[in-house]
């Protein structure tokens, strides 16, 4: 049978002590008493929540979701303290679930009533008070998704400054190039015009075609020459160019000496075609040479430029589902290339990757906005570090979960930091340069967003941040 308390034992609750006996009345027919015993767990942070609880009799406990797992935030046995639903009355989404855990210490006893219920009375009761906790609440919210977005877009503009930097390279490049080939080409033509009224017979010009594409094969299996020795040569070719009278020998040699062209295969044009004609033959060889060459510095440097772009679509997952099976290297891969301009300052970065780690359904976007907060703090930890710093980037599987860690070998955090640097608005960073957010961030995309988890330990020379993920997840 159901137990319900009257009017008067509802008035003699500080939570409704100002209430007429008409309100009590109708309080008193739509709730009901209910016992837990000790140890037992009333709801969980984030179900629904149904339900407004008064504590009668016992001691309760409340706990929320934090960095590293869950804190206790009250212990009482005071009669009245309520817990649960009390945002029912607001049309808000912190109404829906419960924004703590309840527990019981000792056996409990509660007045029970139903959040529509609640929600109703203080919305037709108390409008005034209504409306000001409403605007209250959207205005809070308001101003911590405002901070909160200029933080994302502090790491965005982090991403975008590194992509920009990286593109700027090979599109420079592929620029120079373009522009270098288009005035080879040019002077191709005039070579080749010279070249036709020298040669006395069409058997010459086969011969020339031969040795050229001959030098072009050269080219390809060249190996690399140390600078030194590129200089020898240059010097010896153009030594020999300048014996037989060619113009501009020290222009013509590096390209040359580049597809590996020696004496000997110089010799060997010279005996092909006519001393007049030897100047625009040597000259259609080397802008040939070079012009092989300026199109694979092209096609080496569009190629970059098509994996940076691969790269940032890989880390903003354009065209994917949010939830997704995701393979977490892919991600850390991604987030490393779009940062790359700022482990280049001398950092070195170690990869320890566990690549038989499964794929794990996860927010793929999301996580990289993690990857991406947890890498720059790493980095900004061993600024001043002069070529001595060490970034870490580990996968492992700890238990049934992915385990994703991110280390450094700066100063560490200081035991007064390591006690607030998980908590939002908390930061170690010059004014302007961070809002305290970053981790923040990262430990609800972990916790939240994926039912994970944040941890660190930190001493000097050895940090590390580990993430870690469930290898499966309910939704």
């Amino acid at each position: 049978m159901t137990e319900r308390l009257g009017a008067g034992e509802l008035a003699g609750l500080f939570l409704f002590e100002k209430l007429t006996g008409e309100q009590l009345a109708w309080l008193a027919e739509r709730g009901e008493v209910v016992d837990f015993e000790a140890g037992t767990e009333v709801y969980r942070v984030g179900e629904p929540a149904t339900c407004l609880y008064v504590l009668l009799e016992g001691t309760l406990s409340m706990v929320m979701r934090a960095p590293g797992g869950e804190l206790e935030v009250n212990r009482t046995d005071h009669r009245g303290t309520y817990a649960g639903a009390f945002f029912a009355y607001l049309d808000l989404p912190i109404a829906r679930s419960y924004s703590t855990g309840l527990r019981t210490v000792t056996d409990c006893r509660f007045w029970v009533l139903p959040a529509e219920d609640f929600g109703w009375a203080v919305r037709e009761w108390f409008p005034m008070a209504t409306h000001m906790l409403e605007g209250f609440a959207i205005q809070g919210m308001g101003s911590q998704q405002t901070v909160s977005t200029r933080e994302r877009l502090v790491a965005l503009g982090t991403v975008t400054a590194g992509l920009t930097h990286e593109l700027n390279n090979p599109a420079t490049a592929t620029a120079r190039a373009t522009a270098t080939l288009a005035e080879r080409l040019a002077g191709l033509w005039d070579e080749l015009a010279g070249l036709a009224s020298a040669l006395t017979d069409g058997g010459q010009l086969e011969a020339l075609v031969g040795l050229v594409r001959q030098a072009e094969r050269g080219r390809a299996g060249q190996a690399p020459l140390s600078p030194l020795e590129a200089s020898d040569r240059e010097d010896e070719l153009g030594g020999w160019l300048e014996d037989h009278g060619v113009p501009g020998a020290w222009d013509l040699a590096p390209p040359l000496v580049a597809a590996g062209v020696g004496t000997g295969w110089l010799d060997r044009v010279a005996a092909t075609v006519p001393a007049g004609a030897l100047p625009h033959a040597v000259g259609v060889a080397a802008i040939t040479c070079e012009a092989e060459s300026l199109l694979e510095e092209i096609g080496e440097a569009s190629g970059r430029i098509s994996a940076l772009i691969g790269a940032a679509k890989q880390y903003s997952q354009m065209d994917r589902s949010p939830l997704q099976q995701v393979d977490v290297h892919d991600g850390l891969e991604s987030t490393l290339t779009m940062l790359k301009h700022k482990l280049e300052t001398g950092i070195e970065v170690v990869r320890d990757y566990d690549r038989s780690l499964p794929e794990l359904p996860a927010y793929a976007g999301e996580l990289n906005q993690v990857w991406t907060n947890l890498v720059d703090n790493a980095v900004d930890a061993m600024d001043g570090m002069d070529g001595t710093g060490r970034l870490t980037v580990r996968t492992a599987r700890e238990g049934d979960h992915l385990l994703v860690e991110i280390g450094d070998n700066g100063a560490g955090i200081s035991e007064a930091a390591a006690a607030h640097i998980l908590e939002p608005f908390y930061t170690t960073k010059p004014v302007g340069k961070g809002t305290g957010l970053g981790l923040d961030i990262c430990w609800r995309i972990v916790a939240q967003r994926h039912q994970g988890d944040l941890r660190f330990t930190s001493a000097p020379g050895d940090t590390r941040f580990q993430v870690l993920l469930p290898l499966t997840q309910s939704r």
